[in-house]
């Protein structure tokens, strides 16, 4: 995170702008569902826009305001300037921004998930702590966005023949560290045609951002060489879906808050108190880390996607894993949060991840026995004896179990909350009254 003032850095704005000769800069913010919005303005509005925001009308984004209550202000964080790579350079640069969004009378705007993300950290900071997150994010390229038709037939880690994917994959990294995104790792996953990039862990707003600046730079890239890359969770039938694993930790200063060098697993008592929130609320947030009807097609036992309220340092079937311990690597104690998708709103899927693990700490919760045997070969009677809860199956099972959850409300704000709840519950209207495909095959021809 830059350390700057607002001064400093609106300075550094209007400086980089004329030396790179930008002549647009798009303001980026998210309704939410976490869709990327953008409008631009020329480099002649950028120092009134700094200093008193852009307005427009807020009515016809997913989940903001009302029509009697639509005049919004996008107030563009300086910190976030960055040229985008994928615009010619030569002749008038194009540059990016997030918003913070406001009311007109300079208030912050409670439906701005950007602004629920900073009020949940603000928890964080009271306590003497910053919140660190570092999400993979797997996505698919697909020969274009009407069908499912791979690119290659690789699997995990395979190093497939230079091809388009290859090369995309390159692209992407270059033009993610052009705009100031660290990169760990990329690799091919276990399915087709699908991929992962890893982002280089930071802070929970800055990395919020950079999902989005992620999806974008990724379906950009796949644009160019006239292939489409989607963050769909479950676009194929049979193979593994894409999920987003959330790996985080608190730190406080230079030091890990989650280390402990005396446990058996080198967790501390706040970690091991984190992770218990997360398992005992992991429920009711779900509509939130996996909320498309899709997300529950890869949510189901088996394909690497875990279903089961339980935590171990080895088994990749639970819901939480903690990573072995390295000496000399205390800042990598974290934990591994693994059902969320890459579909989801990122400033609401921390916020809530977040406010569970707080929760878990602040009411000091009971950590249950990890669980290091398969939990998939487990039978129903076995893990109900162990007292292992599942994730709702369903978007419905979900919503309604978000819908009573006094966390969730709190963590989300009474605008964001109600919002999400209702478009969900239209979603799942919409869905459950279509007739499919499936339906046809199995019941036209016997009924």
């Amino acid at each position: 995170m830059i350390n700057r003032s607002r001064e400093e850095a609106k300075d550094y704005v209007l400086k980089m702008a004329e030396e790179h000769d930008v002549k647009f800069i798009r303001l980026w913010f998210t309704d939410i569902l976490g869709m990327l919005k953008s409008f631009a303005i020329t480099v002649e509005e950028l120092e009134g826009a700094l200093e008193e925001g852009m307005g427009f009308d807020g009515s016809s984004i997913e989940g903001f305001a009302r029509i009697d209550e639509s005049d919004m202000v996008a107030l563009p964080d300086p910190d976030t300037f960055q040229l985008l790579p994928w615009q010619p350079r030569e002749h008038r640069a194009v540059a990016r921004m997030f918003c913070d969004i406001l009311k007109p009378g300079g208030e912050p705007f409670e439906g701005d998930p950007r602004y629920v993300l900073k009020k949940n950290l603000k928890r964080t900071a009271d306590l003497g702590c910053t919140f660190y997150v570092g999400p993979e994010l797997e996505y698919f390229y697909f020969q274009n966005s009407g069908g499912t038709e791979p690119l290659d037939q690789g699997g995990y880690f395979d190093l497939t023949p230079r091809d388009a994917a290859t090369d995309m994959r390159k692209e992407t990294v270059l033009a993610l560290e052009e705009l100031g995104i660290g990169v760990e790792y990329s690799h091919h996953e276990v399915a087709t045609s699908q991929h992962e990039i890893d982002m280089r862990y930071t802070d929970a707003l800055t990395m919020a951002d950079n999902v989005m600046t992620y999806r974008l730079v990724v379906k950009e890239v796949a644009l160019k060489y006239g292939v489409y890359a989607t963050f769909m969770p479950k676009p194929v039938f049979g193979i593994n879906g894409s999920g987003m694993h959330v790996h985080q930790s608190l730190f406080k200063g230079e030091s890990n808050a989650f280390f402990d060098k005396n446990d058996e697993y080198h967790l501390s008592q706040m970690a091991r108190y984190y992770i218990a929130g997360l398992l005992k609320h992991a429920p009711e947030l779900t509509a939130v880390t996996n909320q498309w009807i899709n997300s529950y097609k890869r949510l189901v036992p088996g394909y690497e996607a875990p279903v089961y309220l339980s935590w171990a340092r080895r088994n990749r079937s639970d819901l939480v894993r903690v990573p072995e311990y390295r000496p000399g690597r205390e800042k990598a104690t974290r934990v591994e949060f693994r059902s969320p998708d890459p579909a989801c709103n990122p400033y609401l899927a921390f916020s809530v991840m977040l406010a569970a693990g707080l929760e878990g700490i602040e009411k000091e919760y009971d950590v249950p026995e990890p669980i290091e045997e398969n939990v998939y070969e487990m039978t129903e009677d076995e893990r109900r004896k162990r007292g292992i809860g599942t994730l709702p199956a369903s978007l419905l099972e979900a919503i309604l179990l978000t819908e009573k959850s006094v966390l969730v409300r709190k963590a989300l704000g009474e605008h964001v909350f109600s919002a999400f709840i209702q478009n969900k519950k239209i979603e799942w209207d919409h869905y459950r009254t279509q007739v499919t495909e499936y339906e046809l095959k199995r019941y036209l021809p016997i009924l």
